[in-house]
């Protein structure tokens, strides 16, 4: 089974590196480009088979290393 993470800054935390590309696409031709929020996807392979199990073990993952939960949201998508 796959876990898919995505990790976002929360609303009202300051995001310099989407407002840099936000910049940086309207430099290159793109002024439709409006506010840009940045964050990171990971993709797991887990041997749980279990889908409540995994949820469990992802949300532990999540809370412990793959996101800072003061300034960060995330979601968890199991696939298989």
């Amino acid at each position: 089974m796959k876990a898919r993470v995505h990790v976002t800054l929360k609303n009202g935390v300051l995001d310099p590196q989407g407002k840099a590309i936000g910049h940086s696409l309207n430099r290159l031709g793109f002024p439709e480009v409006g506010d840009v929020r940045q964050g990171k996807f990971i993709e797991l392979e887990l041997a749980e088979t279990d889908q409540a199990k995994a949820k469990a073990r992802v949300e532990d993952m999540c809370k412990k290393l793959l996101a800072n939960t003061v300034i960060e949201n995330y979601s968890i998508e199991l696939v298989g």
